[in-house]
């Protein structure tokens, strides 16, 4: 050790940061390996031994750079990152290494959720609301009637479904979600909850124009609050801002009633629980062996799944609004779990 200068030591030292080995340092360097390993050991502990096998074609920075470009939003797959790596260094490397490096950095692929485009406009409107409904107990949010539109498939309801199947058992009615040419057919629903349950659900004939939808708020939302017995001039109602709902007309006669409208902010439907009791219902849906024979029977499957919701289920949604709203704060106005 005393022979060595310290001009050899300082590369030693170097080459052993840089991640090379014991072995490939002392042949670098024309020493004996158990001169680098002391050197290792008292001047740089916190430097561990390469592990053996083949050297890792990325660098520490290489993977850093990688990981930088998903999670930037830069490159969507390890496919671009692996084919904008080699352009850039010239260095082939396979997807599979990329992958890992992914892996290496806490990263696990996934399916990408749909979610509503938010605009900046929509993210302010969506902190806004959940700041000023901060404080609303679930009390408070019992009083409002959720409302909301859908689409129900005659063949293969929207949603996944689910079976049991036993190995080497060849495919039964009850293990195969059918679907016909141009989709069978479908039918669009306009249904509300309550905190006490679920209230009326009414199909919708042809194209919903701000008429049509002036005829079922006359209808199926007043009938509702008689339903439930609810107090009128205690009553919130909420709905989304489609056009027809902000209509001139829709809105003279919701200003004529006795109860408050829910200032709602766009492109939010994870705030709205009655999204959960559509996915409830197109679930039971599914669950049939076989699909409807025509649209009659859609509509008798929807009114009688419709009317099996427990209360409970309703009452529970209703209850997770102070959690949405807190979810809300934490994304900054951004998507939510729900």
């Amino acid at each position: 050790m005393h022979a060595i200068s310290d001009d050899i030591k300082l590369n030693i030292l170097s080459l052993l940061a840089q991640g090379l080995s014991t072995r490939q340092v002392a042949d670098q360097c024309s020493v004996s390996q158990s001169v680098v390993a002391r050197l290792r050991k008292t001047r740089l502990p916190t430097v561990p031994e390469p592990r053996g096998g083949r050297r890792e074609k990325l660098s520490a920075q290489d993977k850093r750079s990688c990981v930088r470009a998903i999670t930037s939003g830069q490159l969507d797959t390890a496919a671009a990152v692996t084919k904008r790596y080699r352009e850039d260094t010239g260095i082939d490397i396979s997807s599979r290494t990329v992958r890992r490096a992914f892996n290496q950095a806490g990263l696990k692929a996934g399916e990408k959720e749909t979610k509503p485009k938010l605009s900046a406009k929509n993210i302010k409107a969506r902190l806004d609301f959940a700041r000023r409904h901060r404080d609303w107990t679930v009390a408070d949010w019992s009083r409002v009637i959720w409302s909301d539109e859908t689409k129900i498939n005659r063949f293969c309801s929207d949603g996944r479904s689910w079976c049991w199947i036993r190995d080497g058992e060849t495919r039964q009615p009850r293990n195969v979600k059918q679907t016909v040419k141009h989709g069978g057919g479908s039918l669009m629903v306009w249904g509300c909850m309550t905190a006490q349950g679920p209230g009326n659900i009414h199909r919708i004939q042809g194209t919903m124009t701000q008429h049509a939808y002036k005829q079922i708020l006359e209808t199926q939302l007043l009938e509702t609050i008689q339903k439930f017995d609810m107090d009128a001039s205690r009553v919130i109602f909420q709905h989304d801002n489609d056009p027809k709902h902000t209509a001139k007309s829709v809105q003279e006669w919701l200003g004529e009633q006795q109860f408050e409208v829910l200032d709602w902010p766009a492109q939010s439907p994870d705030l709205n629980p009655i999204e959960h009791l559509w996915a409830m219902l197109k679930r039971r849906l599914n669950q049939y062996e076989t699909p409807p024979s025509g649209m009659l029977e859609l509509r008798e499957r929807i009114q009688t799944q419709w009317s099996k919701i427990d209360n409970r289920e309703c009452a529970r949604l209703v209850e997770s609004m102070p959690r949405r709203i807190e979810a809300v704060l934490s994304a900054k106005g951004m998507w939510t779990d729900y």
